[in-house]
């Protein structure tokens, strides 16, 4: 019986923690999103954050099954029937306690009853049949914590990616459109000199072509700034809505000092498949294995054709089983067990090999990101300076307008260089953080 003050503590309880949503109520996003905001909305509304919890419900409903061969088994049944077969009719009189020395044996005549019966049976011992699957299913459930871990650490890293690329393509429509301006504001020196009869035609024809394709690859860079929006949204499980990014009070990703792959949940939940397949192995191997039973059953028995006639009766005992042949099957389903078995290993060999690649490329990865963004950001300062300069020349006509355009196009170009590395540097750090099996946000090994 519960405890009187359980139902006291519980109450308590809920009263001090904060309410959960209703049924069909959505959670509340926030104006502006931070990585830290994006990564937990993610983990809890993603589609595959919410599959894998029911893939561990399931597992742990298998248990609670293999459990249940351990627990006696209690079945009740009833029936009605009649009968005018001697041997039947001549048990339905035994049971029901009317024999008398005036009944014909070969033909007693007509008989019903109506049987209630009470039975209970436990498995003594089968080889260790039982307990090889409650231990199969409870390490298959471990393998299914250790899967979600896994996702939850993989969507951690797409949902960084998707925010950085984000950010990025941001950058790419912010100098796609300074481009454009600083483009237009020389065609509006090149038409005043035009005027003046200082520039020629074709000169300023050149500008306004370079004009209408800053234009065109501004357009381009806000049809990718919203598909990149769209897939921030779809990583969160959300279909419509504004995406407005933080950057600035996001926390960026430490680059990990440990790299050890076997961190990795992937890792840790195929050790947990390898033991359950070990258990498959003795479960499969039980078959050679006698059984052992005890059982024990009441019954009642009513007639009424024969005087109203009832009786009772109870039956205990234990049963032993052993087959001696069966064609094989046994000496099989181990063989399986035991491919199976050696499958898992060399699965679990070849991700451990992918998993070292996997750190290796990240690594590496990062490397060249620190020495692009090095380099990039060189490139964006002499290409200012650089822009700065040709637009004063080219005000005073001592410049080219194709000189100009090549000029405001090396400067478009490194900064949307300069903007993809940033994002690619911080994308690489958060790819291995995920590749050796750490969090995002420094929390420690994924669990």
């Amino acid at each position: 019986m519960r405890h009187p003050h359980t139902f006291l503590v519980l109450f308590l309880l809920a009263l001090l923690l904060p309410p959960t949503l209703a049924a069909g109520e959505k959670e509340t996003t926030p104006s502006r999103w931070t990585t830290q905001e994006a990564v937990h909305f993610a983990l809890r509304h993603n589609p595959d954050a919410r599959a894998v919890q029911e893939r561990i419900a399931a597992a742990e409903a298998d248990i609670r099954s293999a459990k249940a061969a351990f627990y006696p088994q209690l079945g009740v049944s009833t029936e009605y029937s009649r009968t005018n077969n001697p041997m039947h009719s001549f048990g339905n009189i035994l049971n029901q306690g009317v024999f008398s020395d005036t009944i014909d044996f070969n033909n007693p005549g007509t008989t019903d009853n109506l049987q209630a019966k009470t039975t209970l049976q436990y498995r003594l011992y089968n080889g260790g049949h039982d307990l090889a699957a409650l231990d199969a299913a409870d390490l298959r459930g471990q393998a299914m914590q250790r899967e979600q871990a896994a996702i939850r650490s993989r969507l951690g890293f797409e949902v960084m990616r998707a925010f950085y690329t984000t950010i990025q393509a941001e950058d790419t429509v912010q100098a796609r459109t300074s481009a454009l301006e600083a483009i237009s504001a020389s065609l509006a020196v090149a038409q005043a000199r035009f005027q003046e009869g200082s520039l020629l035609k074709e000169d300023l024809l050149n500008l306004e072509v370079q004009q209408s394709k800053a234009r065109e690859q501004l357009i381009q860079a806000q049809h990718g700034l919203s598909l990149a929006q769209r897939g921030f949204l779809h990583l969160l499980g959300i279909t419509q809505g504004a995406v407005k990014l933080d950057a600035a009070a996001s926390r960026v990703p430490e680059i990990p000092v440990e790299r050890d792959i076997r961190n990795r949940p992937e890792l840790a939940s195929m050790a947990s498949l390898i033991k359950a397949q070990e258990a498959m192995v003795r479960q499969a191997r039980s078959g050679n294995y006698p059984t052992a039973d005890a059982f024990g059953s009441y019954q009642a028995d009513k007639g009424t054709e024969l005087d109203e006639g009832s009786g009772d009766s109870w039956t205990t005992g234990v049963r032993l089983n052993y087959t001696l042949f069966n064609g094989g099957q046994t000496a099989a389903a181990t063989d399986r067990a035991k491919a199976l078995l050696a499958e898992a290993r060399e699965q679990q060999h070849k991700m451990e090999l992918a998993f070292n690649l996997e750190m290796e490329q990240a690594a590496l990865a990062l490397h060249q990101e620190d020495e692009r963004l090095k380099v990039t950001g060189k490139m964006v300062a002499s290409a200012t300076e650089s822009a700065r300069l040709a637009r004063l020349r080219f005000k005073e006509g001592v410049l080219l307008a194709s000189e100009l355009i090549d000029t405001e196009n090396r400067l478009t170009d490194a900064r949307v260089s300069h903007a993809h590395a940033t994002a690619s540097r911080t994308i690489a750090i958060a790819d291995l953080r995920r590749a050796v099996g750490l969090a995002q946000f420094n929390q420690g090994k994924e669990q």
